[in-house]
Formats: C-alpha cells, structure tokens, sequence
C-alpha cells in the first residue's frame, strides 16, 4: 500500500500533467482537496509521532513584540544579517548549511522589540521533510512576518522558496478570503453568493466541498472565488503572513543584476536592496520591518495620573485593550474592571470599554482593576 506522502506525489504528478484551463479547474480542485486531505491526515500522524517521545527538533520561545523569520537558500547571508542588526550571534562560514539550529536574536528599533530567526536554510522538498523543512514550516507558520532573503546571482531560488511555503499551507501577502462552509444535516451543498461566480459553477464548486467528505453544506461566498480558495477554506490550516524580500550582496552586484533579481520577484511585493556584509540599507531595512511589521503606538495614562506621553506602548495594530492587559502584567486581565479610552478609536472622549475594544494608533488608555 503506498504512503501518504507517495499518493501526495501521485496527486501531485496528476495536477503537474493536466493542462490548465477554465475547464480543467473543477478537477484540479479536487485534486487539491484530497492532498489537503491527506496533508492533514499526515499532521495528526506527526503531531501523535511526537507527543509519544522526546522530540529531536528546535522550538523557539516567541518573545518581544513581533517576529520576523528569515527564509533563504543556504549561503545567502542571513546569518551575517542578523550578527548585524540584532543581539544574536550564530557561526557563519562560505559553505552551505552553516546553521544548523535556529538562532533568535532581538531588533530594538523605534521602541519596538522585534524578534528575529536565523533559520536553517530551506532547500526544495522542504514541505516534504527534507532538510528538517518540517521544523522550519513550524517555526515560519508562527512568526509575523516573513523576510525572503534572496541572492542576486541565482535564479529561480524565489520561486522555490515561496512554493515550499506555499505548500506549507502559508499564503503570503495575502487577505483571508470571504469563503464560509458550514456544515449541515441537509439539503446538499447549497451555494450562496453576493457576487458572480466565473470560475466556478456552484455544482463544480460542490464537487470539490463533497470530496472533503461533506454531503451537505451551506457555502456563502462574498468574492469571485478559486477552487483553491474553496480547499484552503476546507483546511482550516492556512496561515495569512505578511512577507517581505531582501536583495543581499549588493556590494558585488552590477545593476542589471538586481534589476533582474527583482524582475523575478511578485511586482506587489516590499522589496528592499541590502548588503549585509558592507552593512549598507540596514537602517533602511530596519525601518522597512518596523512599517510592514503594522504597529501602533498606545499610550498609558494611570488612573488620577498624567498621561505618558514620552515613551508610548508599541504593539501591533490588531490590539485590543486585553493584549495591553496581557503586556502590562498577568494579573491585568484577571483583576480588570473597565478600560477608558481616548483617541482615534474611541466614540467620544474617555469612552468605558472592555477587554475586546480594538484600539487604534494614538490611543490614549487607562485600565481600572479590581483592588
């Protein structure tokens, strides 16, 4: 009997083999649906394999206020990058796979803490297992942001980085599409939308959901939707992360070549031209994290006291009053009474507000505890 990961391939080969069209999309949807599948059914056999004894891999403690992993092929100088913009210090050397652990290190800029990891270079087949890519998935799925770091002397590294990712169940610079399946007693698959269908028909569309085993369903679609946003709404285990790409080694690239680096980059994409070794465009590249990265600053007034208006919180810009509450000390959520709030997000001047009241750039916040 194959493995799952040889019917994966099989899988795989058939979608590699079918000629791409509007006709062939229901069927390469449910190809698709039925590797999601068997990736999920590959997780829990992993998850089962680790929770049965001590685990040989690397987990990193997420701290400060974000975190950023580096992702590149062996060699193109992310070690060098993070011994110079951060308090880490990993064994670097011209050869490939010099790191051999995950080395996190900690970026202090404009008053924030950014967390940055040296990962082990990922190499093709990282989905799969090679290269310990399994471990390195993990840790990518749970930073913030990713930091492509590419080199301007080798093609096609990209576009192999970014597929490993993307068969990861990471989608880049994405938004979450608006795909809702929510399963039912009865009535089938029934599709509803807000808006026109051209990729799929709604039976087309039930192909796919019933080949994840739903025979009924309520499917409410607000977009123009893919098969493949149909299966990774399926999932369930799709991580939207913001990505940026760094072009190293500048310092010893002509023009045309980083001009054809970067013409086989996404054209939407952050891109920032660097070099590590001659630290030049760090500061840029510091600045360049701090602003995609989204933070916000939040500043504290204690109760009868004056604001702190000199060195404000700087968080993410999806914070509520509870991430504060977190931040400041564990007892905060605990203890908390009410929040008041002024500023942007507030609807009048020192608004009463509880733990889930979604701040917003400028705040000013005053959390009242239980004595």
């Amino acid at each position: 009997m194959a493995t799952i990961q040889e019917q994966i391939q099989a899988l795989l080969d058939e979608i590699h083999k079918t000629q791409k069209n509007k006709a062939t999309n229901a069927h390469i949807g449910k190809l698709k649906a039925k590797i999601a599948q068997l990736k999920l059914k590959q997780e829990k056999a992993a998850a089962s394999a680790r929770s049965a004894g001590p685990s040989k891999g690397f987990e990193v403690r997420k701290s400060g206020d974000a975190t950023v992993a580096l992702v590149g092929f062996p060699s193109v100088g992310k070690s060098t990058l993070i011994s110079k913009v951060t308090d880490a210090h990993s064994e670097t050397g011209a050869y490939a796979f010099t790191t051999l652990t995950c080395i996190p290190g900690v970026m202090e800029h404009r008053g924030a803490k950014i967390q940055i990891l040296d990962l082990p270079g990922l190499i093709k087949g990282a989905a799969e297992g090679k290269g310990r890519g399994k471990e390195i998935l993990g840790v990518i799925r749970a930073a913030d942001m990713v930091l492509f770091i590419v080199d301007p002397f080798q093609d096609g590294h990209f576009d192999v980085l970014y597929r490993e990712l993307h068969n990861a169940g990471l989608r880049l610079n994405e938004e979450r599409p608006p795909v809702f399946i929510v399963r039912s007693d009865k009535g089938g698959i029934d599709v509803r939308t807000t808006v026109e269908q051209t990729h799929l028909t709604p039976e087309e569309m039930g192909a796919i959901i019933r080949t994840f085993g739903y025979t009924s369903a309520i499917v409410t679609l607000r977009h123009d939707t893919t098969a493949e946003q149909i299966v990774d709404a399926l999932a369930m285990n799709r991580v939207y992360e913001k990505a940026v790409v760094a072009i190293n080694k500048i310092d010893i690239a002509t023009e045309e070549q980083i001009q054809h680096a970067e013409s086989m980059l996404p054209n939407d994409w952050p891109i920032m031209r660097i070099s590590a070794f001659k630290e030049q465009g760090l500061e840029e590249l510091k600045d360049f994290i701090y602003d995609n990265l989204g933070f916000m600053r939040v500043f504290l007034k204690p109760q009868g006291g004056e604001a702190d208006l000199e060195e404000p919180l700087i968080v993410k810009d999806t914070s509520t009053v509870e991430t504060i509450c977190s931040k400041l000390h564990r007892d905060f959520v605990r203890k908390f009474r009410y929040a008041k709030v002024k500023g942007p997000s507030a609807k009048f001047d020192w608004q009463r507000v509880g733990l889930d009241h979604l701040l917003k750039d400028g705040d000013l916040l005053t959390i009242v505890v239980k004595r």
